[in-house]
């Protein structure tokens, strides 16, 4: 397959679909990896927290793909968001990679115990130092991600959330293109709650597609950037065959009203000690 198109975002661009490393039940081999680099993946999600960095450094490497053709991207946990843990944590990850710098690098989540104006400056300083080429924050709100914003003395290029037909985030996004950013989605397949959906079903049956298939695609329309996982072969390059085919107007009007108050999966009250809102 031919590489997937990519968005633009503050310091470059991104490619349209990235393959994420957060496995739902234990580890993840470098052979997954490599097995979504050869279906055409150039966008490889990894973090501190996720405990797959090692696996995703030896899967480039085996690829035989020069660095840069692949665009790496891992995030430093809420519990290492003060300067010298923060510090440690991204030099941990480049050692697990065994990279000298990944293309973005994110704070993976907010820390009510820890300021932003104590994080941000440590995010702008791997920038600085070249340990990543941009920088970006994942999992804020509005609110936070205003305050990022103006506390990083580095441009910030990415949000990441959580986003999906099942999840509204409408105040979100726009936030994040007032802000001129590029806005990544995690858990896109909504960890496979959607797939019985009959609206979903009809518009894929009409297509000729599968259902994560045309929710992934509802995401790259509107300019987001999906990072769906598997574990399967056959699935990994599924998920990243969606540019042979568009959504209608009223197609993406009906997979947008599946929006449900309860859609969230990913909590950040589970997620962070404390909890923020």
């Amino acid at each position: 397959m031919t590489a997937p198109v990519s968005f633009t975002m503050p310091g470059g661009s991104i490619p349209a679909i990235g393959f994420g490393t957060s496995p739902m039940t234990g580890g993840m081999s470098a052979e997954t990896v490599l097995t979504a680099l050869k279906a055409g993946y150039r966008h490889i999600d990894t973090g501190r927290k996720y405990g797959t960095e090692g696996a995703v450094g030896e899967a480039i490497r085996l690829s035989g793909l020069p660095r840069d053709d692949v665009f790496v991207v891992t995030k430093v946990s809420h519990e290492n968001l003060r300067a010298a843990d923060f510090a440690r944590s991204v030099e941990q990850s480049l050692e697990a990679l065994k990279l000298d710098y990944v293309d973005l690098l994110m704070i993976h989540w907010p820390n009510p115990q820890i300021p932003l104006s104590d994080a941000m400056p440590s995010l702008a300083k791997a920038k600085r130092e070249g340990l990543a080429r941009r920088i970006g924050v994942a999992n804020f709100n509005t609110t936070l991600l205003d305050e990022a914003v103006k506390l990083s003395s580095e441009p910030l290029s990415v949000l990441q959330a959580e986003y999906h037909p099942y999840l509204d985030q409408t105040k979100l996004l726009a936030a994040v293109r007032r802000h001129g950013l590029a806005f990544v989605a995690h858990c896109p397949l909504a960890r496979g709650r959607m797939f019985e959906d009959q609206v979903l079903g009809d518009i894929a049956k009409a297509h000729g597609r599968g259902i994560a298939q045309v929710a992934l695609r509802w995401l790259i329309q509107q300019n987001v950037v999906p990072i769906p996982f598997s574990s399967k072969p056959e699935r990994i390059a599924e998920n990243f065959d969606v540019f042979g085919f568009t959504l209608s107007d009223d197609e993406m009007a009906r997979i947008a009203a599946l929006k449900r108050s309860d859609g969230r999966i990913a909590n950040p009250v589970e997620r962070v000690s404390g909890g923020w809102d």
